[in-house]
C-alpha cells in the first residue's frame, strides 16, 4: 500500500500573527524551509512561490489558500527540480494555525497529501514519502525556533 499523507503538529510559543509572518514572508520562508535566501513568492492563490534548496535544485509550488493568519497551503511537484507542479506530479502542504488556549501560544498542524495519486513508480512514492516524513520535522524545528526567537 502506497502511504498517502504526513502529517505533524507543533505548539509555538508566539501569536498565530507571528507565526503566519514566518510561515509567508520571503525571508523567514527561504530561512526555515530553503536554503537560508529569501524565496520568491506571490502569495495569492494561483501565485508563484521558488524554494532554492541547494543540492536539490530550485523547486517551484503554487499557492492554493491563503488565509491569513489561520490556512497557507501550496502545491509543489515530486518530480525533477524546476518541474512546474501538477496534478499527476504534486502534493499539496497546508498549514493550519490555530490559537492553544492551555499555552497562549500557536497549534500549527502541517499536513503534507496525495502521495498515492503521483504518476510516479511505487517505489519511488515510497521513497518520497519516506524522505519528506523524515524531513518535516527538523523543518516545523526550525520555524518553531524563528517564530519564538523573534518574539523572545
Amino acid at each position: 500500500m502506497i502511504p498517502n499523507t504526513i502529517e505533524r503538529a507543533i505548539l509555538i510559543n508566539a501569536s498565530r500573527e507571528r507565526v503566519w509572518s514566518v510561515l509567508s514572508e520571503p525571508a523567514f520562508l527561504g530561512r526555515w524551509f530553503g536554503n537560508g535566501e529569501p524565496v520568491k513568492i506571490d502569495l495569492r492563490p494561483g501565485g508563484l512561490l521558488v524554494f532554492d534548496h541547494g543540492i536539490h535544485g530550485v523547486i517551484p509550488a503554487r499557492i492554493q489558500t491563503v488565509e491569513p493568519p489561520r490556512l497557507l497551503s501550496w502545491r509543489w511537484s515530486q518530480g525533477a527540480a524546476g518541474e512546474e507542479p501538477d496534478d499527476s506530479n504534486a502534493t499539496l502542504v497546508e498549514f493550519t494555525l490555530t490559537e492553544d488556549d492551555s499555552t497562549g501560544g500557536t497549534r500549527l498542524t502541517m499536513v503534507e497529501s496525495g502521495f498515492a495519486h503521483l504518476g510516479l513508480p511505487a517505489e519511488e512514492v515510497i521513497g518520497r514519502h519516506r524522505a519528506n516524513g523524515q524531513n518535516w520535522p527538523g523543518k516545523l524545528d526550525q520555524l518553531r525556533a524563528d517564530c519564538e526567537q523573534a518574539t523572545a
